[in-house]
């Protein structure tokens, strides 16, 4: 199955995040299936923390992949549905 979830890069004190699609069972700092965009929670504005591809976003939900917990709320955040056939509050 695969998971769209969080990955943590930068540095001590400095989190930065990619969003990747991966295979559930594979640890987070291992192999990526695509690269789907990045968060940076230090920046002030939340308009600009999140640059994020919605259409490959959009499909891999489609296709079946689960967002975690953290994703879902990061998506329904920037207006995208983390549920197919769902209307994003």
């Amino acid at each position: 199955m695969v998971k769209l979830r969080l990955q943590r890069m930068g540095r001590t004190h400095k989190p930065f995040y990619r969003l990747n699609a991966m295979d559930a069972r594979a640890a987070r700092g291992s192999r990526v299936i695509e690269h789907l965009g990045h968060y940076d929670p230090t920046i002030q504005d939340e308009a600009k923390q999140a640059t994020l591809k919605e259409d490959r976003i959009k499909y891999w939900i489609s296709v079946g992949a689960q967002p975690s917990d953290t994703v879902a709320s990061l998506l329904k955040r920037n207006s995208i549905d983390p549920t197919p056939g769902k209307k994003a509050e």
